[in-house]
């Protein structure tokens, strides 16, 4: 009887470990660099739609997964700002997605995004994930959490992921501006050379 107790009780725990190690893996997956990243549709805080294919003559974008309530994405925001000021007219503007689950976060909720985009004056689509769908396909895990994607015979390939720059503190402290690296490379003809970085935010609220 102990024997078969002892045989269920592991069965039970490998169950668990196997639970666990599934949804770990899950969790990590999403875009590589060098993936095409698929087209979507999202609710922009004007009420329109927006997918990356309503943008016929750019290069590529910038896309970031931010929130209204991530100190570290509050952070972030003149900075973002800047990226689509300085690289939209180039080919590369800014593409930025709420991914948070609005009952755990409710001030992320569509009205105090619409309310964030107005008071920052957002020059760029903020969109929501609404339903938790795009997020996961990135594989982003932070609110930023950043997407370089270039415009290709294959479609909008993933070029750069991770963080925005090497501080998020201080924008006067910051020494190595990743993102911009890596849109000015592509800009250029070149091979983005730091192709990853470890995002620093906030986990996404699911």
């Amino acid at each position: 009887m102990k024997k078969t107790i002892k045989l269920i009780s592991a069965a039970i725990i490998v169950a668990c470990i196997s639970a666990f190690t599934i949804g770990k893996t899950s969790l990590s997956e999403g875009y590589k660099i060098g993936d095409v990243a698929e087209d979507f549709s999202l609710k922009n805080v004007d009420g329109k739609m927006v997918s990356l294919s309503d943008y016929k003559n750019t290069k590529g974008f910038i896309v970031t997964f931010t929130c209204n309530t991530c100190p570290f994405a509050v952070a972030y925001e003149d900075r973002i700002v800047a990226l689509d000021k300085k690289y939209a007219s180039k080919g590369y503007p800014v593409i930025a997605i709420m991914p948070n689950n609005i009952a755990v976060k409710p001030d992320d909720n569509l009205e105090a995004m619409k309310q964030r985009a107005k008071e920052k004056e957002f020059t760029f689509p903020y969109l929501i994930d609404k339903e938790q769908k795009i997020y996961p396909k990135f594989g982003a895990t932070k609110t930023p959490h950043m997407f370089v994607l270039q415009k290709t015979k294959k479609g909008s390939e993933v070029k750069y992921i991770g963080a925005i720059d090497d501080n998020y503190k201080d924008a006067s402290l910051v020494t190595k501006k990743y993102v911009e690296k890596a849109v000015d490379a592509l800009i250029q003809g070149q091979e983005v050379e730091q192709k990853e970085t470890k995002a620093i935010g906030c986990s996404i609220k699911v």
